[in-house]
């Protein structure tokens, strides 16, 4: 029986067709966490994810909205726990890295661990998606100004107060950058633990499509990078087009000193045009900036209205 004041932990698992590996993953975690209560989330299998995952003495319940961040959504929703370890069901995270990860959540008061992948099998990481991992990061350190260092892990432990602070918006695939960038805009304490990751089992397939999760992940950092950094954002453009009609007007302005007259109307019109959108461009990153202070300061009320893990 555990001790009344040591931390709840869950272990989230979203599930989609995992029959081949969700028992193993499922005993590994109860394994790793003898405390912990284990949480499988089936999206619609068409296989016995579920059956298997129950036999392997999971609580398994039912997430009808197809996607994993709809799953993630409903998790973080629906259960109660202090500590939350969230990992794929195909048993290519190591459930033997999670007691370090809780650990280190725990005496840290952090509110995020990200288990960073490292991959000794060929066939465990694809090489697309290694170069595609290094680029996104890259992207997402260049827009807010640091990053982790693997932000598409699976592999997190997260706090009581991020989990029911973070307000989940994705559906997909891209739901672990937005969670990342959640992390980076409220400027939590995070943390990274390398952790092996191996190849599927026979029979276990991997459900993300490289080009079209790729293009939704993409469009998600462009999309929080609006969001959360409206100056720069909506500046770039104004500046873009400041610029090139500065360009187009110096000829214009030559004229017109030399003669006195401006020959070329329309382009007259058109840089009098892109002068006014440029400048309305830096008002509305001004204005919205504003409101996303104001969002962003209710997000921090949400957030510290939770205790630190592991403090009473």
């Amino acid at each position: 029986m555990d001790r009344p004041d040591e931390p709840r932990i869950a272990v989230l698992l979203p599930c989609y067709n995992e029959e081949a590996a969700i028992g193993q993953t499922v005993r590994g975690f109860r394994e790793a966490l003898p405390g912990a209560t284990v949480y499988v989330y089936d999206n619609n299998s068409r296989d016995r994810t579920r059956e298997i995952a129950a036999e392997a003495g999971a609580v398994v319940r039912t997430e009808r909205q197809q996607g994993k961040g709809n799953v993630v959504r409903r998790m973080f929703a629906d259960i109660d726990a202090d500590v939350y370890v969230m990992a794929d069901g195909d048993l290519t995270y190591d459930p033997k890295a999670a007691p370090a990860m809780v650990d280190l959540l725990l005496a840290d008061q952090l509110d995020m661990i990200v288990g960073t992948r490292k991959h000794e099998e060929k066939e465990a990481y694809r090489g697309g998606h290694v170069l595609g991992n290094k680029l996104f990061t890259g992207i997402l350190a260049g827009l807010f100004g640091r990053s982790f260092s693997d932000i598409f892990s699976g592999y997190r432990v997260f706090s009581r107060r991020f989990v029911k602070s973070f307000p989940v918006l994705s559906s997909g695939f891209e739901i672990e950058t937005e969670m990342s960038v959640h992390a980076l805009e409220l400027r939590m304490p995070v943390g990274e633990i390398e952790t092996n990751y191996g190849a599927r089992l026979e029979g276990s397939h991997s459900k993300l499509s490289t080009f079209s999760d790729g293009w939704r992940i993409l469009r998600t950092i462009s999309t929080l990078y609006r969001v959360e950094r409206p100056v720069l954002f909506y500046g770039s453009i104004g500046a873009l087009l400041l610029a090139v009609a500065i360009m187009l007007a110096i000829p214009l302005i030559v004229t017109y000193l030399h003669t006195g007259l401006v020959p070329r109307l329309p382009t007259a019109i058109l840089v009098t045009g892109m002068t006014v959108i440029a400048v309305l461009c830096f008002f509305a990153g001004l204005i919205l900036d504003t409101v996303t202070r104001g969002r962003r300061e209710v997000r921090r009320l949400a957030y510290l209205s939770l205790a630190a893990p592991n403090r009473v």
